[in-house]
C-alpha cells in the first residue's frame, strides 16, 4: 500500500473541495444574484405603479396622449424586467454547470477513496494479528529500518482513520451539492415560467399600444396644437428662470459697484453658499425624488415625440408622472429664489443651492415664498391635476449657473 499516493490523493481532494466552494458558492455569484433579485422587485413595483397611473387615465374615459406615454413607459419597464430575468437565468445556468462539474469530480474521487479504503481494510484484515506485525518489524535489516517500519504501521493506521473520515465528509459534501443543484434547477424553471408570463404581458401591452396609437393618430392635428402650446409654456418657463438668474447676477454687480469692487461675471457665492454648492455636487445620483412616488415619462434633452416620430421635442428637465393629489418636495436644502405663475402651466418654484438651481413646475398651490429657507424633502407645493388628460405630472429641472443639467442622473436610483 503506497501511503505517499494516498496522502497526495487526500491533499488533491481537499484542494478540489476548496475549488468547488470557489466556483459554486463564491460571494460574487451570491451578490450578483441578490442585485438582480432586488432590481427585479424594483421593476415589478414600477410596473404596478404604472398600472395605477394607467387606471387613472382610463377612468377619464377620454383617450389622451398621456395614456400612450404611460403605456410606453410600462412597456419599457417590462422589457427591462425580462432582461433582468434573463440575466438571473444566465447566472443560475453558470452555477448549475459549475455544480454539475463539481459533483462529477466528487463522485469520481469518492469512488477512488472507497476503492483505496477497501484495499486498506483487506490489507489490515490479512495482517491483523500481532505476530504478523511484529514479524514485519523484526524482519528489518537494522534498527533504523525497524523503527521506520513501526512508524509506517502507525501512519498506516492514522491514514486509514483519515480515509474513513474523508469518505464521510466527501459524501456529505456531495449530498449538499446535489441538493443545491436541485434547488437551482427548480429556481431556474420558476424563472423560465416568469419569463414566459412577462413576455405574454409584453405582447398584450404592445397590442394595446397599437390600438391607442391608431386612435390617437386620428387626433393628430389637435395633438400638434397641444405640442405647440407646450413649447410656448417651456419657453416661458425658461425665460422665467433666466430672468431670476440675471436678477441674481445684477444684484451681485450692484453690490460690487457699491463696494467699489470689480464687476463679477456670474453668480457670486458667499462662503456658506459655496459650501452648500459643493455638498450639492457631491450628492449627484443620491438626491431624493421630488415626489414620494412617481415614474419618469419624459427624459431630458431632444427626443422623438411619442406619437409623431418625425417631430422632435426638447425637454430642459424631466417629467415625472405621479398620483392625483401628490405633493412636490425639495430635492435638497436651499433658499427659494423665485415663485412664478405660467398661464395654463401652473406655478413654478425655483430653489437655489449655492451655484445650483432646482426648478419645480406644474404646481397647483405653493407652500413657500421667495427668501424661505428650505430643508431636504420639505413639501413645497401640491401638483396640478390636468382633468382633460387625467394626469398629474411634475416637471423638474436642475441648473448649474446658466447650464441645464439632466435631473435623472442626479436622483437616487
Amino acid at each position: 500500500m503506497n501511503l505517499f499516493a494516498t496522502k497526495k490523493h487526500i491533499v488533491l481532494l481537499l484542494l478540489l473541495s476548496l475549488l468547488g466552494n470557489f466556483y459554486v458558492e463564491q460571494p460574487l455569484f451570491a451578490q450578483n444574484k441578490k442585485n438582480l433579485e432586488n432590481k427585479k422587485k424594483q421593476l415589478e413595483r414600477e410596473i404596478e405603479y404604472t398600472n395605477q397611473l394607467l387606471n387613472e387615465t382610463k377612468n377619464n374615459k377620454k383617450l389622451s396622449l398621456n395614456q400612450l406615454v404611460i403605456l410606453n413607459k410600462k412597456i419599457s419597464i417590462r422589457q427591462e424586467l425580462i432582461a433582468t430575468i434573463n440575466n438571473e437565468i444566465t447566472t443560475l445556468s453558470h452555477q448549475i454547470s459549475n455544480n454539475k462539474t463539481f459533483i462529477t469530480a466528487l463522485q469520481s474521487d469518492l469512488k477512488k477513496l472507497k476503492q483505496e479504503y477497501a484495499q486498506m481494510i483487506y490489507y489490515a484484515y490479512k495482517n491483523q494479528d500481532v505476530y504478523s506485525r511484529l514479524m514485519f518489524v523484526f524482519a528489518a535489516k537494522d534498527f533504523n529500518q525497524g523503527f521506520l517500519r513501526m512508524k509506517y504501521m502507525q501512519q498506516y493506521t492514522d491514514y486509514r482513520h483519515k480515509q474513513a473520515t474523508l469518505i464521510t465528509q466527501t459524501e456529505n459534501t456531495l449530498n449538499n451539492k446535489v441538493q443545491q443543484l436541485e434547488e437551482k434547477k427548480i429556481n431556474k424553471n420558476q424563472l423560465l415560467g416568469s419569463e414566459q408570463t412577462e413576455k405574454q404581458h409584453l405582447t398584450n401591452e404592445k397590442t394595446e399600444q397599437q390600438g391607442v396609437l391608431s386612435q390617437l393618430q386620428q387626433k393628430e392635428s389637435l395633438l400638434k396644437k397641444e405640442l405647440e402650446k407646450k413649447k410656448k409654456d417651456a419657453e416661458r418657463l425658461q425665460q422665467t428662470i433666466q430672468n431670476i438668474i440675471e436678477a441674481e447676477i445684477q444684484k451681485a454687480k450692484d453690490k460690487a459697484k457699491h463696494d467699489n469692487k470689480p464687476e463679477p461675471k456670474g453668480l457670486v457665492l458667499t462662503h456658506e453658499a459655496q459650501q452648500l454648492s459643493n455638498t450639492f455636487a457631491t450628492n449627484k445620483g443620491k438626491l431624493p425624488w421630488p415626489v414620494l412616488q412617481g415614474t419618469i415619462t419624459e427624459k431630458f434633452g431632444i427626443h422623438p415625440h411619442p406619437l409623431m416620430q418625425e417631430i422632435n421635442i426638447s425637454n430642459n428637465g424631466i417629467n415625472i408622472a405621479t398620483s392625483k393629489g401628490a405633493l412636490a418636495r425639495a430635492v435638497f436644502e436651499g433658499e427659494v429664489t423665485g415663485v412664478a405663475s405660467i398661464p395654463a402651466a401652473g406655478k413654478v418654484i425655483i430653489i437655489r443651492h449655492g451655484d445650483f438651481l432646482s426648478v419645480y413646475a406644474n404646481l397647483n398651490e405653493v407652500y413657500v415664498k421667495t427668501g424661505d429657507k428650505i430643508s431636504t424633502k420639505q413639501n413645497i407645493g401640491s401638483l396640478l391635476y390636468n382633468i382633460e388628460n387625467a394626469k398629474t405630472e411634475l416637471h423638474l429641472e436642475i441648473w448649474k449657473g446658466q447650464l441645464k443639467l439632466d435631473p435623472e442622473i442626479w436622483l437616487y436610483k
